[in-house]
Parts: structure tokens; sequence; C-alpha cells
């Protein structure tokens, strides 16, 4: 979009994202081109885990059990009509 000239606050409206990510966008893209907008991965802080205390401790990561996609299987404080 900015190679074609629209401006930040045209990104904005159209892709509805805030001004500070529109004109950040902009200012890579100004002194970085096309590259300095590829993703960089995922944010946040590496592991601290070495990979044998990762691997202990794995099994507690997974659910108990497969989860359903907002089904009721069981009964709860759902009180919803029941026909």
């Amino acid at each position: 979009m900015f190679e074609q000239g629209v401006r930040p606050p045209v990104v904005v409206r159209r892709l509805r994202v805030s001004r500070k990510s529109a004109y950040a966008w902009h200012e890579a893209w100004r002194e970085g081109g096309t590259a300095a907008l590829a993703s960089k991965g995922a944010g946040g802080f590496p592991c601290r885990l070495s990979d044998v205390e990762a691997e202990r401790l794995r099994p507690s990561w997974k659910p108990a059990r497969p989860r359903t996609a907002g089904a009721r299987t069981r009964g709860g404080p759902w009180s919803g009509s029941q026909s």
C-alpha cells in the first residue's frame, strides 16, 4: 500500500489497525523497504528451561482430555433451556 502512495491514515481505515501501528509500519517501510515489514516471528522471551527440564515438564503442559469447541459435555453452571 505504501508503494502505491497510500498514506498511513488510509491504511488505518482499510486495515482497521491503530494509528501507532500504521505510522510505525510506514516509518519502517521508508527506512528499509518492504523487507523491513516482514514478520520477525513470535515475540516474547525465549524459554529459560534446559531441554531436559522442558522434556520432563512436557506431559503437564498437555490437557488431561481433549477440549470441545463450546459443546457442553457435562453438568455445570450453564442454565440455558434444555429441550
